[in-house]
């Protein structure tokens, strides 16, 4: 740090730090051409690069003009008492450091003028040469100090402006930012209500076609949101699930009615060209949803919900997780609403059909959300990858062949729950499990 920067300044970071010109000029002005040059001298021998005029009046001229760090005057002057040059001094280059030289101490005057920020300081004359170079540094200290500062209060005074615009420009921003978030949202709100109504217009075409289609396709849809409300799909499966349970039958559409009643009623009357036609109406149906909802998922779902767990089913013959797991649970849902048999009856097929026609833990989701079976107070059913350790099971659990694996009222450890899992991937556990809550 410079030698001129004084103690206190050290406090400051060193962009903060006023950094003196190399060169600070002063201006000397005084009647007495002895003392002018003296004092002119004196000053350019500490490195001071030093202006002197004889009149304060054409020094009030060259000030114009031009800056000064520091201005020296004589107070008695013929053209004006020196504490009246430095004050319209003031009014021309107020950041310099002024100061007044005096024979007569006029303590008042002199005490007042430094109080009102006229003079810097003041000497008395005769000076004391080491007193006149430490009082013209702290001068131009001073004025560094006080340009610097006015420098920052511009720069903080710009930087404000900055910021108030950029305020203003975000708030800006945000209101638009806002009004298209609700008009986004309003986008979206009108793209559902169309959606739905779509799936709606679908389900009435159904309904018109075939009032049992259009009734199939509300339970349906009613059931499948009860199995999509689960931790069991993620957001995507979820939609594909909801969607499709709407679309599914739309390819039986082009069936007529006639076959599509022997199908319910006497599926065994039907030709193999009819029967290959009523196996193709998930692709048809496929096709068709894709005017409503091309998400590739629903599509896949929809052609996919007549698979069967063990391969047997149609279109496309595929088994076990290679079908979708949205088609699986829908699958599960077609079979039960589909049947002519009674409430139990219908349950009774599907824990028959588990592991042949139909996933196992899809047909535990839907009995657990569908509280078609009731079932005592203190006992819930759980799908098989609910188990944890501590459970006490309500029923024994069956290989597929009626192996009693283990037996109700065991309490499942985590070796325990890892073998039932590794047997239901060889062997899939096709029962209900049921614990004591």
């Amino acid at each position: 740090m410079s030698a001129n920067v004084p103690g206190y300044l050290a406090r400051f970071p060193s962009s903060m730090v006023p950094q003196a010109t190399p060169t600070p000029t002063i201006l000397i002005v005084d009647d007495e051409p002895v003392v002018l040059t003296a004092l002119k001298f004196t000053l350019e021998r500490e490195g001071f690069h030093v202006v002197a005029c004889n009149s304060p009046t054409k020094a009030l001229d060259i000030m114009i003009d031009r800056d000064f760090a520091v201005i020296i005057s004589d107070q008695r002057m013929p053209e004006m008492l020196g504490l009246d040059f430095l004050v319209e001094s003031r009014r021309i280059r107020p950041n310099a450091s002024r100061i007044l030289i005096t024979a007569v101490l006029a303590l008042p005057t002199i005490v007042d003028a430094i109080n009102r920020g006229e003079i810097f300081r003041f000497l008395a004359k005769p000076w004391l040469r080491e007193e006149l170079i430490a009082t013209v540094r702290n001068a131009v200290q001073r004025h560094d100090l006080v340009t610097h500062n006015e420098l920052l209060q511009a720069e903080t005074q710009s930087l404000n402006n900055r910021l108030r615009e950029a305020n203003n420009a975000l708030e800006t921003k945000v209101r638009d930012l806002e009004q298209q978030r609700q008009d986004l949202d309003n986008a979206n709100r009108g793209l559902a209500e169309n959606y739905e109504n779509s799936l709606e217009l679908c389900r009435r075409i159904l309904t018109t076609y075939d009032p049992i289609l259009g009734g199939q396709a509300k339970a349906l849809v009613e059931i499948s949101a009860q199995m999509a409300a689960t931790e069991s799909f993620t957001e995507a499966q979820r939609h594909a699930l909801r969607s499709a349970a709407w679309l599914c039958d739309l390819g039986l559409i082009g069936v007529p009615l006639e076959m599509l009643r022997t199908f319910r009623t006497k599926p065994d009357q039907l030709t193999e060209r009819e029967r290959l036609l009523m196996q193709s109406h998930p692709v048809y149906g496929q096709t068709l949803a894709a005017l409503v909802d091309n998400r590739a998922e629903v599509g896949e779902v929809i052609r996919h919900h007549h698979e069967r767990f063990d391969g047997r089913g149609y279109p496309d013959g595929l088994a076990g997780e290679t079908i979708p797991w949205p088609a699986r649970c829908l699958a599960v849902a077609v079979g039960y609403v589909e049947s002519p048999l009674s409430k139990a009856g219908k349950i009774e097929a599907l824990l028959a059909r588990s592991g042949s026609f139909y996933d196992p833990d899809a047909v535990r989701l839907f009995l657990k959300v569908s509280n078609l079976v009731q079932l005592p107070k203190q006992v819930r059913e759980i799908m098989l990858n609910e188990l944890e350790p501590g459970m006490i099971l309500a029923n024994g659990i069956y290989s597929p062949h009626g192996l009693l694996l283990i037996g109700e009222g065991h309490s499942l450890s985590p070796s325990t729950i890892s073998k039932i899992r590794s047997h239901n991937q060889v062997a899939p556990i096709s029962q209900r499990l049921l614990v004591y809550s």
